[in-house]
């Protein structure tokens, strides 16, 4: 993430509320986007396995792993 303060901050809050004004875009709207985009796996493989993340990294990503593979490959 980005590292913003004082004025470069508040530049980017007053960009983002127009946006969304021009838009149409509420914070519901939001708030909806970033819950569903937190259910949405995180990793697959070319099998259909999937894990978003959290928790135990599930066994099938751990093998990968474990045989040398960058969990960076599976992001989706």
């Amino acid at each position: 993430m980005f590292d913003l303060d004082g004025e470069a901050r508040e530049r980017l809050i007053v960009w983002i509320r127009r946006r969304m004004e021009e838009y149409g875009i509420t914070l519901e709207d939001l708030e909806t986007a970033i819950a569903e985009s937190e259910r949405q796996p995180k990793y697959r493989d070319a099998y259909g396995n999937t894990w978003n993340g959290e928790g135990e990294m599930p066994p099938w990503l751990l093998r990968y792993i474990h045989a040398g593979q960058d969990i960076e490959h599976f992001r989706c």
